[in-house]
Parts: structure tokens; C-alpha cells; sequence
């Protein structure tokens, strides 16, 4: 069996359902400070309103969907990404606090800032002279 019959067989065997299901991880970059931590998320082609941004007791679910807009009609012949749809989902400390994300979308970058409980952030002790 060559490798194309291969991976023609694999496609045909994968359920509609579950091919809907697939979607890309975006890629992201994490950044801690004292103040808290940001996070980067590389989303290309999602606009404000197909994005979601959860969290669910510890666990930050980010989700997005790629509008692609065709003339009327063309129709796509190929395509190098099979999903239109970005999810990943991270679990986040107790030290964070989840209530107060800022959130912004810019230039597909979705950048989140969770800030830490005072209590977790380092704080300067004076020393007295005795």
C-alpha cells in the first residue's frame, strides 16, 4: 500500500463527527512577572466575536474560529490547513487571580494578563537598625 493509499484510507475511515472536531493548538508564549502572568496566543484570521475565552474553576479554555471569506461563487480546490478552529486549554494556579483576566485581540494576537493575589507577589521588608 503506498503511502498516499494509506492516508486516503485513514481520512475515509475518520468519522465525519470527529473530523469536525479537530482543531489546531495554537502556538503561545508565556510571560511571568511579580505582578502575574500573560499569555500569547497566535490566532490568525479569528475576530473578536468567533473567539471565546473561558475559565472553569482552574482551567482557561481559549477557542477560535477562522472565518475564511470566498467570493461568491469560488470554491476552494486546496487548502494547507484542514481546520478553520484554534483550541487550547491550560490549568492555572491558585496563586492567579482568574476574576480579573484582561483580555485584547490585535493583529491575531490574543493576549491574556492574569494577575497573582497580592499575598503571592514578592514584597520589599524593611530592616531596622537595632
Amino acid at each position: 500500500m503506498t503511502t498516499e493509499t494509506s492516508r486516503n484510507a485513514t481520512e475515509t475511515a475518520r468519522s465525519p463527527a470527529r473530523r469536525a472536531d479537530e482543531a489546531l493548538r495554537p502556538p503561545v508564549d508565556v510571560f511571568e512577572d511579580a505582578e502575574g502572568i500573560t499569555i500569547e496566543a497566535d490566532m490568525p484570521g479569528v475576530s473578536k466575536d468567533r473567539l471565546h475565552v473561558q475559565v472553569d474553576a482552574n482551567t482557561l479554555l481559549i477557542e477560535g474560529e477562522v472565518q475564511i471569506e470566498l467570493p461568491e461563487a469560488a470554491e476552494a480546490l486546496y487548502a494547507d490547513v484542514r481546520s478553520t478552529r484554534y483550541s487550547r486549554s491550560f490549568t492555572l494556579s491558585n496563586e492567579l487571580m482568574t476574576d480579573q483576566i484582561d483580555a485584547s485581540l490585535k493583529d491575531g494576537v490574543l493576549r491574556l494578563h492574569i494577575p497573582k493575589h497580592p499575598e503571592q507577589r514578592p514584597r520589599r521588608i524593611e530592616v531596622r537598625a537595632a
